[in-house]
């Protein structure tokens, strides 16, 4: 009975959920397939973020998922209007793994496990030597029951010169300072 009862468990938990990662169905519409269980309706808690305002083929993109930790992930790059992967992904930070998409065998980047990951884990992301803007998009699950789909980047250019971008700038950006005012004239 303790038998039949452990399969049926385990048989369900295959159903039900991915905990080794986003099955490859998942690659177009994002959705992670855990039945039973709809996406948060509320605004995601998470940002991603890149190191380049602007991309070159062949140049590697860093990518960081900002926000809450997380449990599972799925992140594609893809062209403004497709639905597909585009560009590969370098190899995959700890607690993550490749997912076939599109036909590419590093198209997109899932969860291998439900560690916890967080702001420090990091991305990179190496584009086609065709150049279109592109976004990432990801599906971020902090439990089973609880993810957001379409958690979207701003769009990133191609361009002939790829500008790094200051995390800390990024995301505070500087005051603007005063200048003292001249209430005499100057006398040269």
């Amino acid at each position: 009975m303790l038998l039949l009862c452990l399969l049926t468990l385990q048989f369900l938990c295959i159903v039900d959920c991915y905990p080794n990662g986003a099955p490859t169905g998942a690659c177009k519409d994002m959705m992670p397939q855990h039945a039973g269980v709809v996406p948060q309706t509320s605004p995601a808690p998470y940002t991603i973020l890149t190191n380049m305002k602007r991309y070159l083929p062949g140049m590697p993109v860093t990518v960081t998922i900002i926000g809450p930790q997380y449990r599972g992930v799925l992140l594609e790059a893809r062209r403004e209007h497709f639905n597909d992967a585009y560009g590969s992904w370098k190899i995959p930070p700890p607690d993550t793994k490749f997912l076939q998409c599109s036909g590419n065998p590093q198209g997109a980047i899932t969860h291998a496990n439900t560690n916890l990951k967080s702001n420090t884990t990091v991305y990179t992301w190496i584009p086609h030597d065709i150049m279109h803007p592109v976004y990432f998009m990801a599906t971020v699950a902090q439990q089973r029951t609880v993810y957001w789909i379409n958690v979207r980047s701003n769009i990133l250019p191609s361009g002939k010169y790829s500008t790094p971008v200051s995390r800390s700038r990024s995301l505070y950006p500087k005051p603007l300072t005063a200048l003292p005012i001249m209430t005499k004239p100057m006398v040269l």
